[in-house]
């Protein structure tokens, strides 16, 4: 039973991750997590 929900927490955290970079690059941000949100003037690699 342990097994189980230590699996669902791990997809849940999984998703939530795949959510956000989803969003994110759906807004245009080609540089997730950089404090400028896509302001950026150098592009980041």
């Amino acid at each position: 039973m342990a097994d189980i929900i230590v699996g669902m927490i791990i997809v849940l955290i999984v998703f939530m991750a795949v959510r956000y970079i989803y969003k994110e690059k759906k807004k245009g941000n080609k540089c997730i997590g950089c404090p400028y949100g896509g302001n950026c003037s150098k592009s980041c690699k």
